[in-house]
């Protein structure tokens, strides 16, 4: 996996209170010397840590709205969360409008790309075998935590792109159909999650740069507000604007047998239970590692709930658009997943034996009060950590000495 930061922490604000600690899914984070630190090939890039940080210690990473202008021909890749951020919205077609006007020269929804992707999930369920349940991996969040702790689940997820590379792909397309060249094209997604950003960051994606609704929001809104009659650009229907909120992609698949599940506690439940096979009659699962779906990322600004809530009613105001791709191998991943274990011990099978011995000897010795202060989340990575070489220790037993 590519070390991408898609989190970077201001230590000058950081206190050490380790609520990050405690909350992130994947055990990435210590508190050493009285400060937060990432150990970035476990993060997933879920926000959760951004999301409890008290201080604001914690930022996303993603590209400045200045960055667009190094690009002669500029496109926006806006999701479907986006829509939700504006009160009263009853046309998308002024969102598209008003990135125009901002400085972009084109714009290619998502929301359609994401049409697109239920188009071809349905056909690969339908003719392809598919081993059922599957998972969705359009949450990147969820499809790195998959690759980490679950790789007996790997072969339930489903082999779509997500729909920002399948968005970014099309928009090439077009922008090279009419003659301008790859080297002046700029692609940008708005997105709404850290985990976008350490998606589509990696080597191989179609897309230039990765803004923040958060930073984009306002300049759109000032020329939302200016717009009479907005252009004709919208491809998307209910079923693309759906995606930017819990159950939108599976309703999308026009499947009742489905179950879907959001916010990471939630999910990894879900996850658990599967891999004990108590979730074996269902056809599809769809896991977003935010509240409420996308709409709940940590780059978008407005209440999730209320965000949700407004893209319910913009589905009313939408068309019941139902693309059909004939080829879903346009929309698939060039290769199987594979695992990641970021958390074996050694690469060396007996040496990785005989530590995780070690582990449990110090692990059995320690009080399993997974209280944190030692700056580990709990006893067991403590154990590890000092397995690994760290020099740490359990604050508890060293209060008890004295």
């Amino acid at each position: 996996m590519d070390t991408v930061k898609p989190v970077y922490l201001e230590s000058d604000k950081c206190n050490g209170c380790v609520n990050c600690m405690k909350r992130c899914p994947t055990e990435a984070i210590r508190v050493r010397n009285g400060k937060a630190t990432i150990m970035y090939d476990r993060c997933v890039g879920c926000g959760e840590c951004v999301k409890v940080c008290p201080t604001g210690a914690k930022k996303e990473s993603y590209d400045k709205l200045e960055t667009v202008n190094r690009y002669k021909y500029k496109i926006a890749l806006p999701c479907p969360s986006l829509y939700g951020q504006f009160n009263n919205l009853t046309d998308t077609d002024y969102v598209l409008t008003g990135l125009k006007r901002m400085g972009f020269d084109a714009v290619y929804e998502v929301a359609y790309a994401s049409e697109l992707i239920s188009s071809a999930t349905r056909r690969y369920i339908r003719e392809y075998g598919a081993k059922k349940p599957i998972i969705s991996t359009a949450c990147p969040a969820v499809l790195n935590l998959i690759l980490m702790r679950y790789e007996h689940l790997i072969e339930h997820l489903s082999p779509m792109l997500q729909p920002e590379e399948v968005a970014a792909r099309e928009a090439l397309k077009e922008a090279e159909g009419r003659g301008i060249k790859r080297e002046d094209i700029g692609i940008f997604v708005i997105t709404q999650c850290a985990a976008k950003v350490l998606q589509l960051k990696r080597n191989g994606s179609s897309v230039d740069g990765v803004l923040s609704v958060k930073e984009v929001y306002f300049p759109l809104l000032n020329e939302m507000n200016k717009i009479a009659e907005p252009e004709k650009l919208k491809k998307a229907g209910k079923i693309g604007i759906s995606w930017g909120s819990s159950t939108g992609e599976a309703i999308g698949l026009g499947c009742d047998n489905y179950l879907s599940a959001d916010g990471i506690e939630n999910v990894i439940g879900v996850l658990n239970e599967m891999e004990h096979d108590k979730l074996a009659g269902l056809d599809f699962i769809e896991l977003n590692a935010c509240s409420s779906g996308c709409v709940g990322g940590s780059l978008n600004l407005e209440n999730p709930f209320l965000a949700r809530t407004r893209l319910r009613q913009l589905r009313k105001h939408s068309a019941d658009t139902k693309v059909e791709v004939e080829d879903i191998n346009l929309y698939t991943v060039d290769k199987p997943y594979e695992s990641v274990n970021v958390f074996r011990l050694d690469d060396n099978r007996i040496e990785a034996m005989k530590k995780m011995i070690a582990v449990q000897d110090i692990y059995s010795r320690l009080p399993g009060m997974n209280c944190g202060s030692c700056g580990a989340p709990n006893c067991m990575a403590l154990a590890e950590d000092i397995v690994r070489g760290l020099k740490v220790s359990c604050k508890y037993k060293e209060a008890e000495k004295k």
